[in-house]
């Protein structure tokens, strides 16, 4: 029997996003599952799908900086109370960085995702400037390695990589992010949208959560 698979969609200005993907790389649910992490750019899908950013609506932007701190405290995720600097900032360059890094090292592209998402979200820092980028790259790269990528992000390469994996998410189905397409053992794709439905992802995939007892166990109970 095949091994459930599961892509996860990623933006670093969502934090509904830095939410998912801390699950996903951290608890031991989804161990028993091939998790791929594929940077995209959130301000082409919303264009795409005429959606609106949610500070844009009346009442949605202070119910989702409730939202979100909520979450993180149910799931023990560390997120700050305030929001990162120039939030929602244009995150184009971080992500082209963060698709060139895919490309160069693909094996270590969940531990530089997590290492940006932990900067801005629990430690409020710049993260969408190269500037802002480089002392967070060079602790898991070096100081040529970053140069490299951060250089090399520029190429057409890399911005036909970075549309091309956005279009895909879009011929998915997306029209935000989080976004997930889950395949479990027996080959059947669903897909899903947002931090509250990880809870059926586990299901669809036939992952066992963790019990009320646990550090986590809270924050599954919540989605029930």
């Amino acid at each position: 029997m095949a091994k459930p698979k599961l892509v996860l969609y990623v933006d670093v200005v969502s934090p509904f996003a830095y939410l998912a993907f801390h699950i996903c790389y951290t608890s031991p649910v989804f161990k028993g599952c091939d998790v791929t992490y594929v940077p995209v750019f959130l301000g082409g899908i919303m264009k795409a799908t005429g959606n609106r950013p949610p500070l844009q609506i009346k009442n949605k932007g202070e119910w989702i900086g409730k939202e979100r701190l909520r979450w993180a405290k149910s799931f023990n995720i560390p997120m700050a109370e305030g929001i990162p600097p120039g939030f929602p900032a244009n995150t184009i360059k971080v992500q082209r960085a963060l698709t060139l890094v895919g490309i160069l090292h693909p094996q270590r592209l969940a531990e530089t995702l997590a290492a940006v998402f932990h900067a801005s979200f629990a430690e409020q820092k710049e993260v969408h400037t190269p500037e802002s980028l480089t002392p967070i790259f060079e602790k898991i790269f070096g100081e040529e390695g970053t140069k490299e990528i951060l250089t090399k992000s520029t190429s057409d390469e890399v911005k036909q990589r970075l549309t091309a994996k956005t279009n895909e998410a879009l011929a998915e189905g997306s029209f935000g992010l989080p976004w997930y397409v889950a395949t479990n053992a027996e080959g059947e794709k669903e897909c899903y949208w947002g931090f509250d439905h990880i809870a059926q992802v586990t299901d669809h995939l036939g992952l066992e959560r963790p019990g009320s007892d646990s550090v986590s166990g809270t924050g599954w109970r919540a989605m029930l």
